[in-house]
């Protein structure tokens, strides 16, 4: 049975912010497969300790790991990229000691792919690689420090130059990948018309929708007890030391809340920096980390999700609507998400949009509601995270197992269900695209 080498740059457990999210999944999915080995990066000590949790998430399907708090500081890589030429994005990840662990691991014969998560890994990854590989690029992050550079002043520069450098490297790595990967078709299109490479995808997110369920509220409102009092609620979550959420609280407190008299504003979510902290109000609420983000969820009359800045796909949309939530989103936000403005969801560009559309539904708890149900019915039907991960089979293991063997196979005898075709699998040499529209996994 194929055994799988999976990198990522934080330890995929537990799945409680973005990119947890996705790479908890993938990881379990892959370790449906067949045996999985585990090199990655932690944030601190607390972080690291996560991992006897996620051997028993894992159910024994976890084989060697290594997990290696980063402690290179900021200044520190900057300079080290400076001088050698590199993206602040790999010198802020690189290490002696998990390059070493990544090589032993590669050397065992038993070992037949390497996944990467998260552009910064791609760099452990050798030059001349036996097994194949499968690169997750998740978002297109050149583009990101490119949109930077347009909003950020006197650090302009130095994004752009983090952009620059970022982009070669993005394009070397996926030109020498088996399959390179994106959360959303925008992303893959993007990148795909940036270098001309084939080998480039769509895999989507998924949502949680066992977790997320807005009947259990027995489970999730016994765990939080500082919800607020009784007010129109508007709520945003997500990971408030992130700077496209800073940036989108603190627009949102400025520009849109003083459009909707009466109403509070939650922002929820750990690590809020010092200009989150300072919009708390009499009708700000700034929660930090919270027990359970569902219980706020559950009490929003809205949910906003007001990016500016976004790449990829929002699992803080996804949640909200698999929660049964009325959403307010961006454009940004929406991008990548197969959902229907106007039945499913909000779509508001701007202040006086989004403002208006939040009164809207404030006004009419009708219309709210079936809006809502409508947002959960669409989770269901398309972001179940095992049908959107089936395609990794066909990526990852040779065809010999992917014709059958592994947990996650369908009946049938492949990944597949009786009478559906797989994707083509990819190949190091140019080929056509996967698809017209270049997704694997998608459903309509």
């Amino acid at each position: 049975m194929t055994e799988t080498l999976f990198l990522a740059h934080r330890i995929p457990y537990p799945p409680d912010r973005g990119d947890k999210i996705r790479s908890w999944h993938l990881l379990r999915h892959l370790a449906g497969l067949g045996p999985v080995h585990l090199a990655c990066f932690a944030d601190d000590e607390a972080d690291a300790a996560h991992l006897p949790a996620l051997r028993e998430a894992l159910g024994g399907r976890l084989g060697a790991a290594h997990v290696e708090v980063r402690r290179t500081g900021r200044a520190s890589a900057a300079a080290r990229a400076l001088l050698a030429g590199k993206p602040l994005s790999l010198t802020l990840f690189d290490s002696p000691t998990l390059r070493a662990f990544v090589d032993q691991r590669l050397a065992d014969p038993k070992v037949e792919a390497l996944f990467v998560f998260s552009g910064q890994m791609a760099q452990f990854a050798p030059a001349r690689l036996r097994q194949r590989l499968v690169m997750d690029f998740v978002d297109m992050d050149s583009a990101k420090f490119a949109a930077y550079a347009a909003k950020s002043g006197p650090l302009a520069w130095l994004y752009r130059r983090e952009a620059a450098k970022l982009f070669a490297f993005e394009r070397e790595t996926a030109a020498r990948a088996d399959a390179s990967l994106f959360v959303s078709d925008a992303e893959a299109a993007l990148f795909r018309a940036r270098t001309g490479l084939p080998n480039v995808a769509a895999l989507q997110n998924g949502v949680d929708l066992d977790f997320y369920d807005p009947r259990k509220g027995d489970t999730y409102f016994s765990a939080e007890k500082s919800l607020p009092p009784s007010r129109p609620l508007i709520v945003f979550t997500g990971q408030m030391d992130y700077a496209p959420n800073v940036d989108a609280v603190a627009w949102f407190a400025a520009e849109v809340l003083p459009r909707l008299p009466g109403a509070g504003f939650a922002i929820v979510g750990r690590n809020p920096v010092r200009a989150v902290r300072r919009l708390a109000s009499d009708r700000v609420i700034v929660t930090g980390a919270v027990p359970d983000v569902r219980a706020w969820l559950a009490a929003a009359d809205v949910v906003a999700a007001p990016l500016r800045i976004a790449r990829g796909v929002q699992n803080k949309v996804l949640e909200a609507m698999a929660m049964g939530r009325p959403v307010v989103a961006s454009p940004a936000a929406f991008e990548g998400i197969e959902a229907e403005p106007g039945r499913d969801l909000i779509v508001a560009d701007g202040a006086p949009a989004q403002a208006e559309a939040i009164a809207a539904l404030l006004a009419d708890p009708a219309r709210a509601a079936a809006l809502a149900a409508a947002a959960r019915r669409r989770m269901e039907e398309a972001y179940r995270w095992d049908a959107r991960l089936a395609p990794l089979a066909e990526l990852v293991l040779p065809v010999r197992e992917a014709q059958g063997e592994g947990d996650q196979a369908k009946p049938g005898g492949g990944a597949y269900g009786a009478g559906e075709a797989p994707p083509p699998r990819f190949a190091r040499s140019p080929s056509p695209s996967p698809s017209a529209t270049g997704r694997i996994g998608a459903m309509s």
